[in-house]
């Protein structure tokens, strides 16, 4: 599960201490699994003597899923997890995703204005939920350079390096065509158009990183990736130091991705740390009388 790091302009917790949260993530989220896991495989009416003296796992669950930062989620029923595996792994997924959005959206002293659409956002939680949990995600991230906003593009930092990645996606009938330096051709049902060339965003942000980093001494690698789950892409040759991956080859990058077996690096937590430094952020203090609850422990520890 990809680490929100920071969601636009929103604080975010990975601010306060790169070198903390994200291995904080990892203990946490894995726990809680072993724990739902736990619950799910023993139903307390078939429970023997010694496991029913063993710690209530499901009333602290219910009591963890009632808390009001899931107050528009319906309280867990004994009876309402999935019936196989892998439906329970993606049900604490998606219970997981509005703790993530928290963590990319305030502290314990600060919070930002949140946008809810991005609880239906498709398309962060598919970054959010494919991936390793040593996957550190920067979504749109607004850098801070020369006092002027500038935009960036969804940024993945992972152990062995960092991939700047444009998605070019549309009707899956839709095919595009990589043309100059600043257009390429939407074809669809024999009809052609121009769009903007995803090269030119790309390399944009790819600048941003390629100096913050430079600038603080810090060797890491940097790729440009054009992506596209639903459409082919045509193209004559790669651009320097970019990867495109269509219809027919995103399987094959989404396989690295996933396969990737890597624990978090310093230099990793040090270019992200860097990144974020220099990232807009706006926020306001929390009103006194709201409290920041934990996030992902059942047993009421404070994150």
């Amino acid at each position: 599960m990809t680490q929100l790091i920071k969601l636009q302009d929103y604080i975010t917790r990975y601010e306060w201490d790169i070198y903390r949260y994200p291995s904080q993530f990892i203990r946490l989220k894995q726990d809680n699994w072993k724990k739902l896991h736990y619950i799910w495989s023993h139903p307390e009416g078939n429970q023997t003597e010694e496991e029913q003296e063993k710690p209530s796992y499901l009333s602290k669950w219910k009591s963890f899923m009632k808390r009001k930062e899931l107050k528009e989620e319906e309280p867990i029923k004994e009876n309402s997890l999935p019936k196989t595996e892998e439906e329970l792994k993606q049900y604490f997924l998606n219970k997981l995703f509005p703790f993530q959005l928290k963590w990319a959206s305030s502290t314990v002293t600060d919070v930002s204005f949140f946008n809810s659409s991005y609880y239906q956002n498709d398309t962060l939680k598919y970054f959010l939920q494919r991936f390793p949990d040593t996957y550190l995600l920067m979504y749109y991230p607004i850098f801070n350079i020369k006092k002027a906003p500038v935009d960036g593009e969804v940024i993945l930092i992972s152990p062995i390096g960092i991939e700047i990645i444009q998605l070019v996606e549309s009707h899956p009938h839709t095919t595009f065509k990589a043309g100059d330096e600043r257009t390429w051709e939407v074809e669809k049902d024999s009809k052609q158009t121009n769009m903007l060339s995803p090269m030119i965003a790309l390399k944009r942000t790819e600048q941003i990183v390629k100096s913050l980093l430079h600038a603080n001494n810090i060797e890491f690698p940097i790729t440009k990736v054009i992506l596209s789950r639903t459409n082919h892409i045509i193209y004559s040759s790669e651009p320097y130091k970019t990867k495109i991956f269509g219809k027919q080859s995103y399987e094959k990058w989404f396989q690295e991705k996933r396969t990737l077996v890597a624990p978090l690096k310093n230099r990793q937590l040090k270019a992200a740390e860097i990144l974020l430094k220099n990232c807009q952020t706006t926020a306001v203090k929390r009103p006194e009388w709201e409290e920041d609850t934990s996030i992902f422990s059942l047993d009421d520890e404070e994150v």
